[in-house]
């Protein structure tokens, strides 16, 4: 087989949005890109839709890669991974830049297995699928500018890129990593309200959504504060004003806070489990 310029350990949905970018935007050739994963399916599924190589061999795409290695299994199969490479040091110690987007396992862990080599530990997002994600990276201590640069290209591929210390970490996986989950409830309650105000549901999740995208388009492109534009759509004695007082008699933004806090705490557990 052929070498690789940028190999996959793991053809799961995170490793793929990643995956479909990178062709797309033609950052790199299907050609150049080696995938592993166990399940039969999942590798030819990657190979049609993507044409891709495909293997079952971990040693293999770290052997073949020649440019970047991307680890993007789950945390718990990680030392099952290592294990496939502890007989082959010298294949651990010649590796191209590593990027690990596995959640809790810190860069210690990682440069203690690839010792000397350049390592890059990223906490994306499921936004990535659809290329509009966010990634935190950071930097190991063998990282030199190029090696920063081809991550932060590989990365921008599926969104924006923000370099964040490592001690951030768990704060960012609160923050981004599990803010889709309550970004979709609060859609799917929006909705509901919808529906409970006598909207049909399609009706009310099409205006719920497109209200929640316009208004993050909004900030993004204006660079206006929240609280700003919160105030210019509360008009005295108006409706929104009316359903933000209920919000705050509910404590909305401090369960909000609440649900951040408690995702940093759980992500410090699972990191030092």
């Amino acid at each position: 087989m052929a070498t690789a310029k940028l190999g996959l350990i793991g053809g799961g949905v995170m490793g793929e949005a990643l995956l479909s970018c990178l062709v797309q935007q033609d950052v790199y050739l299907p050609s150049e890109i080696l995938v592993s994963d166990p399940q039969q399916e999942r590798r030819d599924f990657l190979a049609q839709k993507y044409g891709v190589q495909v293997t079952t061999d971990n040693y293999l795409v770290v052997k073949s890669t020649t440019e970047a290695l991307l680890l993007a299994v789950k945390p718990q199969a990680f030392d099952s991974v290592v294990s496939e490479l502890e007989d082959r040091q010298e294949v651990i110690t010649t590796l191209p830049l590593l990027i690990s987007i596995m959640a809790g396992v810190p860069l210690q862990k990682l440069e203690a297995v690839f010792p000397g080599q350049p390592v890059v530990r990223v906490m994306p997002n499921t936004p990535a699928i659809v290329g509009v994600g966010m990634s935190a990276i950071t930097l190991g201590k063998n990282i030199q500018p190029l090696h920063q640069q081809l991550a932060t290209r590989i990365l921008a591929s599926v969104g924006e890129v923000l370099e964040v210390p490592e001690s951030l970490m768990d704060a960012v996986t609160a923050v981004s990593g599990s803010g889709p989950g309550y970004v979709t409830i609060f859609i799917e309650s929006l909705t509901d309200g919808g529906v409970c105000a006598g909207l049909p549901r399609a009706m009310a999740y099409q205006l719920a959504l497109q209200t929640v995208l316009g208004t993050t388009v909004l900030l993004q492109k204006s660079g206006m504060h929240p609280a700003q534009l919160k105030d210019q759509v509360t008009s005295p004695g108006g409706t929104t004003i009316a359903g933000i007082a209920e919000l705050e008699g509910a404590a909305f933004r401090s369960a909000i806070i609440e649900a951040v806090l408690a995702a940093k705490e759980r992500a410090q557990e699972l990191g030092n489990s």
